[in-house]
């Protein structure tokens, strides 16, 4: 059977340019704006949405829930066990299927493939909310993030992730700041860094976008100068105990600290986090890892997070907004 995939999807952030990128981020601006003035209109009224998650989530889908309640549109939600997907039925046939009833679909799980082949038979646009590759939505919200609080020019801003560069938004991250023209670091250990193919891809993008791009394995080079510092888990949801045995050590000069922050030698530099944050011992996983290693939070101290320098309750809600301009772009009237 034909298929092509609709030109609404988003399953990584090159599905964009520049210039689509920033317009993206400038209409969630309009649309934050207007349910704040409480005129928001049902853009998407009589629009059904299945929003298909392999892995749970809170912001993703309640950002995707609200976005779609807000334009008036409806939402069925699959979770991990609410549906025959690449289980009982192909990843193929699925898509087929819920193109016929649906005019959007979200999938947030592990392999790139599967919402690449979700897109390329559904016949409706299809979303990333999350893979084990790339993180677009994050990326649009974290865009609006820095824009809301640098007040300058997007190629203006510079910004570095340190933890585990391997991981999603590390990856997202990096080739979103090289695509957009910005000052992009990444501070990992060696064993720890991007992938050379996607070090190869920034690289390829700075030299068009005139961005900087640096890996290093030094965090307090890293952050010098930054006016946003970034970090995520360092153990990704589901993986084992063993992992964090790895990992610990070779993250923990890497951990977000009033040391470090005050490292980029900015006042005003703030602190990023995609969320859920280890940053206490108040979780059930918090409580092991000061058990295990003594760390009180992982990734970040309380005493960051909790700052007048972070902004990560800021970038949660601009999920929602960003989230909401992706649906309006590609299913609005």
């Amino acid at each position: 059977m034909h298929s092509r995939r609709h030109p609404g999807s988003l399953t990584k952030e090159l599905d964009l340019d520049a210039k689509q990128f920033l317009e993206l981020v400038d209409l969630a601006s309009d649309l934050k704006q207007e349910k704040a003035e409480r005129r928001q209109q049902p853009r998407l009224a009589g629009r059904e949405i299945a929003l298909v998650f392999e892995k749970n989530s809170t912001r993703t889908r309640c950002a995707f829930e609200v976005a779609a309640h807000d334009l008036g549109a409806h939402v069925t939600y699959l979770g991990p066990d609410g549906s025959h997907i690449g289980r009982e039925e192909s990843i193929r046939d699925t898509a087929r299927v819920l193109g016929r009833m649906y005019d959007g679909i979200e999938f947030r799980g592990f392999a790139q493939q599967t919402v690449e082949e979700l897109a390329d038979h559904a016949g409706v646009p299809v979303w990333n909310g999350l893979t084990d590759s790339w993180h677009p939505t994050q990326m649009l919200a974290d865009v609006l993030t820095m824009i809301e609080h640098h007040r300058s020019p997007v190629e203006e801003i510079a910004f570095c992730f340190t933890g585990d560069g391997r991981n999603n938004v590390a990856r997202s991250l990096l080739v979103t700041g090289a695509l957009l023209g910005m000052d992009v670091r990444i501070a990992a250990p060696p064993a720890l860094q991007p992938p050379a193919d996607v070090v190869a891809t920034a690289r390829d993008l700075a030299a068009s976008s005139g961005a900087r791009v640096l890996v290093t394995d030094d965090p307090a080079a890293g952050v010098a100068g930054a006016d946003f510092v970034y970090t995520d888990v360092w153990v990704s949801m589901g993986e084992s105990e063993a992992e964090w045995d790895a990992r610990v050590p070779l993250l923990s000069p890497y951990r977000v600290t009033e040391e470090l922050m005050a490292a980029t030698g900015r006042p005003d530099s703030r602190f990023l986090h995609c969320l859920p944050a280890l940053h206490d011992r108040s979780t059930t996983l918090g409580a092991r890892v000061f058990d295990r290693y003594g760390l009180d939070g992982a990734e970040v101290s309380d005493a960051v997070f909790e700052s007048e320098r972070s902004v990560v309750f800021d970038q949660s809600e601009n999920r929602l907004h960003t989230i909401k301009a992706v649906l309006v772009h590609a299913l609005g009237a």
